[in-house]
C-alpha cells in the first residue's frame, strides 16, 4: 500500500469514527448538563467543598468560582512542585524552581501544559499523578463548565441564571471525563503503552553506556492529557515517545481522542437550544478548517520543499519513521487547531509553510474544533460577531437563535475577541525587544523569529506545544509564559460569562422573513470567512516576518 493511500485511509477512519460518536457523545453531555440528579458520588464531592449544586448562579457568581477555583489549584499544583523532594515516590528528584514551578503550575490550570522541562527527569510519580493528571481532568472540565454557560445564556430568556459551577464540574469530571479516559487507557495499555510506579532502570547500551529509563502511570494520563486537549507528556518527546505512543494504533487513538469532545460539543449546543442543525452549522465550520489544514501541511510535508529535503528525497527530519509524513502532519494539525499541544513530532522541523499553516491554527483562536469547551465558546463568539456583520450589511439589528445582539453584547464578544491577539503580538514585541527572545532562539533570521511567535502563540491560546528549538526554560520566558497563559485563559472566559448572562436575561425574538437562518449553509459559509479575514488581518505582518518570509525564500 502506498504512504499516500494510507493516510487517505487513516482521515477516512478517523472522520469516521467522529461522525459516529458525534450525536450520541454529544446528547449525553446535554443530558449531563441538563439533569437535576446527583449521583451519590458526587453529593459526596459537593459535601467535602461546601457546595449547594441545586443553587443557581447569575454571572458573576459563576465567574467567581471558576477563579476561586483556579486559583486553588495554581497555588495546590505550585507547592507540591515546590516541596516534591520531601514527597513519597519522589524518585530522587529535586525541587522544582520556583519561576518554572509558578509557570507549570499557571500552565497546567489553564489546560495549557506547556512543559519547559523534561518530565522524566524532573517531576515525581506523586506530581505527575496526583497534581498535573488532576489537572488534566480539572482544567478540562472547567472549560466544559463555561461553554454550557454560554450555552444556557442562548437557551433560556428573562433570568440571569446560567446554572452552577460546582454541578457543572463535578459532573463533567465524572460522567463525561473520566468514564471515557478510563476506556482509552485500557486500550492505549493494550497497545503498548505503559502503566506503572515502578523506579527508575539502569540500563547498559549496546555502546556500554549507562542509561536511565523512566517508569510512570503513562497510559492513564496520556488518556486525560488528549481527552481534554491538555498535551502535557509524561516524557519531554511527548507523543513521540514509544512508552507513550507505541504504534499507528495508538497514534490514531489519540488523534481521535483529542478531537472527539470538541467536535461532539456543537451537538449539545443543538440539543440545548433546541435545534439540532444549529450544532451542524457550527460544527460544518469547524470541520471544514481542520479538513482545509490537514490537507495542505501534509500536502506541503509530502513536497518537501527547500534543498536539503529535496537532495534527501523527503521532509521526515524531526519526524518518527514509524509515522511519516502523513500521519505527522494529521497529528499537527489537530493538536493546533485544538488547545492540546500534544505531538507526534517536532513542530520546528516543518518547512516554512507548514509551520505558518500550524501557527495559524492556533491564532484562529483554536476553535476548529479547538479545546474543549474553549473551542465551542470561541466559535460562538465569531459567530456572534459574524451575525453582527451580516446585519450591519442588511441594514437591521442582528439576532442569533433569537436574542438580539445590541451594543453590550458585541462590546463583550469584541473583548473576548481581542485578548489572545493582544497577549501574542505585545509578548512577541517585548521579547525581541528585551533581547529574551532572540537569546532564546536556536534559529537565525525568519525561523528563529517563528520559534519565538509559535511559544507565545502557544501559550497566549492554551495550546502548549512548542517549536522544540525555543529555549523557553529562563526566568524571563517561565514568568512572561506564565503571564499571558493565565490572561489568555481566563479575561476570555470573563467575557464570556458576563456575555451569557446578558443574553439569558433577554426575551426571545420572534423569527421573521427578515432573520438571518443561521442553520443555513450560507452563514457558515460567513462564519468561516469572518474567521479567516480577522484572523488574517490582525497576524499577517507577523507571519510575513516568520514563517512566509521562511517559506518563499526556500
Amino acid at each position: 500500500m502506498s504512504p499516500v493511500l494510507a493516510d487517505v485511509l487513516q482521515v477516512s477512519v478517523l472522520v469516521a469514527a467522529l461522525a459516529l460518536v458525534h450525536k450520541p457523545l454529544g446528547d449525553h453531555m446535554a443530558a449531563v448538563f441538563s439533569s437535576e440528579k446527583h449521583l451519590r458520588m458526587e453529593k459526596w464531592i459537593y459535601r467535602a467543598v461546601g457546595a449547594n449544586p441545586d443553587a443557581q448562579m447569575r454571572w458573576p457568581a459563576y465567574m467567581r468560582g471558576v477563579l476561586a477555583f483556579s486559583a486553588v489549584s495554581v497555588l495546590f499544583l505550585y507547592l507540591l512542585m515546590r516541596v516534591q523532594d520531601h514527597a513519597p515516590l519522589s524518585l530522587g528528584f529535586d525541587a522544582i524552581s520556583p519561576d518554572q514551578a509558578f509557570n507549570t503550575a499557571v500552565s497546567f490550570t489553564s489546560n495549557t501544559n506547556w512543559q519547559s522541562y523534561a518530565g522524566e527527569s524532573a517531576m515525581s510519580h506523586i506530581t505527575q499523578t496526583g497534581g498535573l493528571a488532576v489537572q488534566n481532568f480539572v482544567s478540562a472540565a472547567v472549560g466544559i463548565a463555561v461553554a454550557v454557560a454560554l450555552v444556557r445564556g442562548f437557551a433560556r430568556s428573562r433570568t440571569g441564571e446560567l446554572g452552577n459551577f460546582w454541578a457543572d464540574l463535578v459532573r463533567g469530571v465524572v460522567r463525561v471525563l473520566v468514564p471515557v479516559s478510563v476506556v482509552a487507557a485500557v486500550l492505549l495499555v493494550a497497545a503498548g503503552a505503559i502503566q506503572n510506579f515502578a523506579g527508575v532502570h539502569e540500563l547498559t547500551t549496546v555502546t556500554g553506556q549507562t542509561q536511565s529509563i523512566s517508569p510512570g502511570a503513562v497510559a492513564s494520563q496520556e488518556a486525560i492529557k488528549n481527552l481534554g486537549t491538555n498535551g502535557g507528556g509524561y516524557f519531554n518527546a511527548n507523543a513521540a515517545h514509544p512508552s507513550e505512543n507505541p504504534n499507528g494504533f495508538s497514534n490514531l487513538l489519540t488523534i481521535f481522542l483529542l478531537l472527539v469532545i470538541p467536535f461532539s460539543l456543537p451537538r449539545t449546543f443543538g440539543t440545548m437550544t433546541g435545534s439540532a442543525r444549529q450544532g451542524y452549522a457550527i460544527v460544518a465550520a469547524m470541520g471544514a478548517i481542520w479538513f482545509v489544514g490537514v490537507l495542505l501541511v501534509t500536502w506541503i510535508e509530502y513536497a518537501h520543499p527547500g534543498t536539503a529535503s529535496q537532495l534527501a528525497g523527503g521532509a521526515m527530519e524531526g519526524k518518527e519513521q514509524r509515522f511519516g509524513e502523513g500521519s505527522s502532519s494529521l497529528f499537527a494539525v489537530s493538536t493546533t487547531m485544538t488547545s492540546t499541544g500534544s505531538v507526534n513530532s517536532f513542530h520546528d522541523s516543518y518547512s516554512g509553510l507548514s509551520g505558518g499553516v500550524l501557527l495559524l491554527g492556533m491564532m484562529l483562536g483554536e476553535i476548529a474544533p479547538g479545546g474543549v469547551g474553549s473551542g465551542l465558546y470561541g466559535m460562538l463568539i465569531m459567530a456572534v460577531i459574524s451575525v453582527f456583520i451580516a446585519g450591519l450589511m442588511v441594514g437591521r439589528t442582528p439576532e442569533y437563535l433569537g436574542k438580539k445582539i445590541g451594543t453590550r453584547e458585541i462590546k463583550l464578544a469584541a473583548c473576548s475577541l481581542l485578548v489572545t491577539p493582544a497577549l501574542v503580538l505585545t509578548g512577541t514585541a517585548l521579547a525581541m525587544a528585551t533581547g529574551n527572545g532572540e537569546s532564546s532562539m536556536t534559529n537565525t533570521g525568519a525561523h528563529g523569529f517563528s520559534e519565538v511567535l509559535y511559544a507565545y502563540t502557544s501559550a497566549s491560546n492554551n495550546n502548549g506545544s512548542a517549536f522544540a528549538g525555543f529555549a523557553a526554560d529562563t526566568g524571563y520566558h517561565n514568568t512572561a509564559l506564565g503571564l499571558c497563559m493565565a490572561l489568555g485563559r481566563f479575561l476570555p472566559m470573563v467575557f464570556v460569562l458576563a456575555l451569557a448572562g446578558s443574553l439569558a436575561e433577554q426575551k426571545p425574538v420572534p423569527v421573521t422573513a427578515g432573520t438571518l437562518r443561521t442553520e443555513k449553509p450560507l452563514f457558515t459559509g460567513l462564519l468561516v470567512g469572518t474567521i479567516m479575514i480577522i484572523t488574517g488581518l490582525t497576524f499577517f505582518p507577523a507571519l510575513a516576518l516568520g514563517p512566509l518570509a521562511e517559506g518563499l525564500a526556500a
